[in-house]
């Protein structure tokens, strides 16, 4: 039997036929298109999927369950989109209307729990029972897993570790909370201060990189300019390093898991974030001389949607 994963974003759909294993056999795109009606995008889908399994060579039969990771709030038992801000959409309900034309069972989770989930399954936090993965972009997304099971919690909210309080008071965030994980350990942190950098610091490498401009700062500048040793960028990335750090501190000391993987765009800098955050992370966690889990880089990239998807039939 095989598997249907759907990367439901803002931008595009991805879709993959995925065997037993987490494999992906066959995949196929389209653009969401997001100011359509929801039918019309549902549809889209729809057709990717046949796509997909077209290209696989298997049929509907053969599908035991389809498998979405979408962003926002999810009802699971229902199959609805209750609110996806970046779709436009609000109580969409997507499993009824999939159905329409896939009569499989469908299966809904939020995008950064599938992603955890395939990490778990085929990637880097395989043959653990328990292991979180953090997606450091545009925010902080994780997904966790707990005996071989995504932990969604009592009301179905749980893995928000983006919005773990780090600095009492400290910088707005968009959830309306402040001091929130996520914005001191993104992408858009990165971002930010790097824009600071610009204006404060035109001699910078930074200022260089992007000739002036702040709006063509990302992430990347500021990481490359690091490795390069420039000072004002080494601040930079040192104090990202340290709330990413402390924010991983208290992931570890609340879950105690065996891995935690590290996904998203910031992590292309590889080794150079990674041992920098695993030298930090060890001047605080809790208990001198005692193991505690092992951060490594996430494995599958863009995969991690569609393999995740596709495994929600499996392990529910």
């Amino acid at each position: 039997m095989y598997y249907i994963g759907i990367d439901l974003g803002g931008t595009n759909i991805a879709v993959g036929v995925v065997d037993e294993d987490g494999k992906i056999i066959a995949k196929a795109e389209t653009p969401t298109l997001v100011k359509r009606d929801y039918r019309e995008i549902v549809k889209d889908m729809a057709m990717a999927a046949q796509k997909a399994m077209d290209e696989a060579g298997v049929k509907v039969s053969d599908i035991k369950s389809i498998g979405i990771g979408s962003p926002g709030t999810i009802d699971r038992k229902n199959g609805i989109i209750v609110y996806a801000n970046n779709l436009f959409w609000r109580n969409v309900p997507l499993r009824e209307e999939l159905q329409k034309y896939l009569n499989v069972p469908v299966y809904i989770d939020n995008d950064a729990n599938v992603a955890g989930l395939a990490e778990h399954v085929s990637g880097a936090c395989r043959g653990v029972d328990n292991s979180i993965t953090l997606t450091l972009g545009t925010g902080v997304g994780a997904g966790v897993v707990i005996n071989g099971k995504l932990y969604i919690g009592t009301f179905g909210a749980a893995a928000e570790l983006g919005h773990l309080i780090i600095e009492a008071d400290g910088l707005p965030c968009t959830c309306g909370s402040n001091g929130c994980f996520e914005q001191y350990a993104s992408a858009t942190a990165l971002i930010r201060e790097g824009k600071k950098a610009v204006a404060e610091n035109p001699d910078s490498l930074i200022a260089k990189l992007v000739e002036g401009d702040p709006e063509k700062v990302s992430a990347k500048v500021v990481i490359d300019a690091a490795k390069e040793g420039d000072p004002t960028a080494k601040a930079i990335f040192d104090k990202y390093i340290h709330y990413l750090a402390i924010g991983i501190v208290s992931i570890i000391n609340a879950f105690d898991p065996a891995i935690i993987a590290l996904g998203g765009g910031v992590s292309k800098a590889g080794s150079f974030l990674l041992d920098a955050v695993v030298g930090e992370v060890k001047k605080y966690v809790y208990g001198e001389g005692r193991e505690f889990a092992k951060i490594c880089l996430a494995e599958l990239g863009n995969d991690a949607g569609i393999i995740g998807a596709a495994m929600l039939g499996k392990v529910n």
